[in-house]
């Protein structure tokens, strides 16, 4: 059986890596851990997603990745926020917040 979190981060794991880097830049397990954290441990994000994701958003110009050390003196690519990422998340989260309200609506609905 699917995990109805799985399904639901399918289709919104864009906006939460982009709206997580609009924070700060972030390596990819630390992007997975501020989603965790954030949603309180209701979303886990598997780098077998992750990192396609992170590819994905790289092609399209929204991110842009370089390679620096970690605070534990690791080699890791940083991703942050393009300005076309930022322009994106805007739209992307206006999106979301109409789809979401329109889903309680149904939700909430006496039929």
């Amino acid at each position: 059986m699917t995990d109805h979190r799985d399904d639901l981060l399918k289709g919104t794991l864009d906006l939460l890596i982009l709206k997580t880097l609009e924070l700060k830049p972030m390596h990819g397990w630390g992007i997975a851990e501020r989603i965790q954290l954030f949603s309180d441990d209701v979303l886990h994000v598997p780098t077998g997603s992750l990192y396609p994701a992170l590819q994905r958003l790289l092609r399209k110009g929204l991110i842009v990745a370089e390679w620096r050390q970690t605070e534990n003196n690791r080699r890791a690519r940083y991703y942050r926020l393009g300005s076309t990422g930022r322009k994106q998340l805007k739209v992307e989260t206006e999106s979301w917040n109409r789809t979401s309200v329109a889903i309680n609506r149904v939700l909430h609905a006496s039929l």
